[in-house]
């Protein structure tokens, strides 16, 4: 591999640059606490290694020279983020999870289980089906590859790193945003919050699709 350094350095500033991995975490820590958000974090790392595992077999290549393939990946993806966007902007309340009073500590495990799920779900589907997560594969990575080397093993090095680097990087997002939440539980706070995610994850689709 080449200028390691130079990657490693280069995938930490695209992981913290504000994007939907970001707004994302940011919802679900603070609307349902900070295993939400690790669940997230999670999802996040299974839609990149899903990604690299592609990259392997030599299909994102074969994705991106594909109109109608690279289309469908698009267009599926900015969908999503303005299905779960419009779902952000219209929920009625934000309270997180540890605020939810229930009758039992069974009611609680189901509740929590529930978000984790579907949190976890976004952070799988929304990095999947995110066309500039194909790009990053096969533009930016090959930068970095050895042709001398064995190419696969670079890729999944690659791979691996910038996915340590992202759930590194997101999971001490998290952390600060698990200890200062309490200070954000005004309900005035919540319902801008919520739409404001709202309105940025459709922001978002839009910009996926252009």
């Amino acid at each position: 591999m080449d200028n390691l350094l130079a990657y490693i350095l280069m995938a930490l500033m695209m992981s913290m640059l504000p994007g939907t991995d970001t707004v994302l975490i940011m919802k679900n820590t603070l609307n349902h606490g900070a295993k939400a958000g690790r669940y997230t974090i999670l999802g996040m790392a299974t839609g990149l290694t899903f990604w690299t595992i592609i990259v392997v077999l030599g299909l994102s290549v074969v994705i991106a020279q594909s109109v109608v393939l690279f289309n469908t990946i698009k267009y599926l993806g900015a969908a999503y983020l303005f299905y779960i966007g419009i779902r952000s902007f219209f929920a009625k309340s934000t309270l997180s999870f540890e605020d939810v009073q229930a009758d039992s500590q069974l009611s609680l495990e189901k509740i929590s289980h529930n978000h984790s799920k579907e949190s976890y779900l976004q952070g799988v589907i929304s990095n999947i089906l995110n066309p500039k997560t194909v790009l990053v594969y096969i533009t930016f990575m090959p930068q970095f590859i050895d042709l001398k080397g064995d190419t696969n093993q670079q890729l999944i090095v690659l791979g691996l790193i910038l996915t340590l680097i992202a759930v590194g990087w997101f999971l001490i997002l998290v952390f600060l945003l698990d200890h200062v939440k309490k200070w954000l539980k005004k309900p005035r706070f919540q319902n801008v919050f919520q739409k404001s995610t709202g309105v940025m994850l459709i922001g978002f689709g839009v910009k996926t699709v252009l």
